[in-house]
């Protein structure tokens, strides 16, 4: 439907063939709050796409259209500044980012809808960044290779739109490839692919539609906590510089006399990193129920060590731990709402999410949001988006 409607405005409004791109939102299976610990992180490129159409114009003019909210922006290449209606400013960003590295673009129009779930943890303001800059490579032909690409997508949102996301979201979209999920290394973005091919699997997402107030202030903490615990243990150790480097021995002996939260932080991390590692293993041996378990007791950790998660998120992972056919379920994400992610037998979710929305319902006076995902490629060109 989204590739229909951005087809039929390309062929309305403009008057040359449009270079046309996909950017997908993504999932992380694993690694949560590993990111600024300098850990490992196991995101996947989703179903669940913005979809980009971009012209050149002959002058210095940029015109954007956002297709959903039926919204138009004009500004120039000249004077990039942030706008009024916000959502200019994911693709402004970009633009900024290019021309701070020196990098020639024209004036352009472009185009862009999508059927990536706001607010819901998925990453969708990334999938607009990486979609805009894979455009305008592709359209001025700039050669910028696809790390690069993702680091410069990550820079317009930390320092145009002024959100110091890290970089798992710009990855997973640019990088992300179909049944695969991508073993990123926080410390040096180095990165290998692990098998997810379970053709009787399916991904879903049940979505609290709650988000405390309680995100931002208390992801600062946990920050701050986990950099305590890392100074505690530098004094005798000087080469741990990030909870990456340390040890479970290492925060018994520096850091559990200290402060007892602070060593709850960092052993949820420490215990998570090497989760994930773990996790990777289960899955190269097509383990998914032991991968699964992993998931749940990444939950655990989240809530009762890193104390990220809250009662709705709770009830959602409990009631799938004990439903039919649910592998593994977890909160994701920064925490206090949002999505738990699900792995489950396909021939369960029905039941699944039938039996969910009932109980959510009941029990917070919310309706439950679901969606199904699969695991797809990340940021390419399309020839021809009605046929994809």
């Amino acid at each position: 439907m989204e590739q229909a409607k951005l087809n039929a405005f390309s062929q309305q409004h403009f008057d040359q063939e449009p270079i046309m791109v996909r950017a997908a939102g993504r999932i992380n299976l694993i690694g949560e709050h590993t990111d600024y610990n300098n850990g490992f992180v196991l995101p996947a490129a989703i179903d669940k796409a913005i979809y980009l159409a971009i012209v050149k114009r002959n002058d210095n003019k940029i015109i954007l259209h956002a297709l959903d909210v039926n919204d138009r922006y004009e500004g120039s290449l000249d004077n990039v500044v942030r706008t009024a209606q916000q959502w200019p400013d994911y693709l402004l960003g970009v633009v900024q980012q290019l021309q701070q590295a020196g990098h020639i673009i024209g004036g352009f129009e472009c185009a862009f809808c999508g059927n990536v779930p706001l607010g819901a943890g998925l990453s969708s303001s990334a999938a607009l960044e990486c979609a805009t800059i894979y455009a305008l490579n592709e359209l001025f032909g700039l050669g910028i290779g696809r790390k690069d690409m993702t680091l410069l997508a990550q820079a317009a949102e930390n320092h145009f739109v002024g959100v110091r996301c890290g970089i798992m979201d710009q990855f997973a979209s640019m990088f992300g490839k179909k049944q695969q999920l991508i073993k990123l290394d926080c410390a040096s973005l180095d990165y290998e692919y692990i098998p997810f091919n379970f053709d009787d699997v399916s991904l879903v997402l049940l979505d609290t539609q709650v988000k405390h107030s309680l995100a931002s202030s208390e992801y600062n903490t946990r920050r701050a906590e986990c950099e305590t615990g890392v100074a505690l243990i530098k004094k005798h150790h000087p080469h741990v510089n990030s909870l990456r480097d340390a040890n479970m021995d290492m925060l018994n002996e520096y850091v559990k006399s200290h402060n007892a939260t602070v060593y709850d932080r960092c052993r949820y991390v420490v215990e998570e990193i090497q989760r994930l590692q773990d996790a990777c293993e289960d899955l190269q041996r097509n383990d998914l129920e032991a991968f699964g378990k992993k998931v749940f007791a990444t939950h655990e950790g989240l809530d009762k060590l890193y104390n990220v998660s809250c009662p709705e998120l709770n009830w959602l992972a409990e009631f799938a731990a004990g439903q039919q056919g649910v592998l593994g379920a977890r909160m994701m994400g920064g925490g206090f709402g949002g999505c738990t992610i699900n792995i489950v037998r396909k021939s369960a979710v029905p039941a699944l999410l039938e039996a969910a929305a009932a109980g959510y319902e009941q029990a917070f006076k919310t309706p439950l949001k679901a969606y199904v995902t699969s695991i797809e490629d990340g940021c390419r060109t399309v020839n021809n988006l009605v046929n994809n």
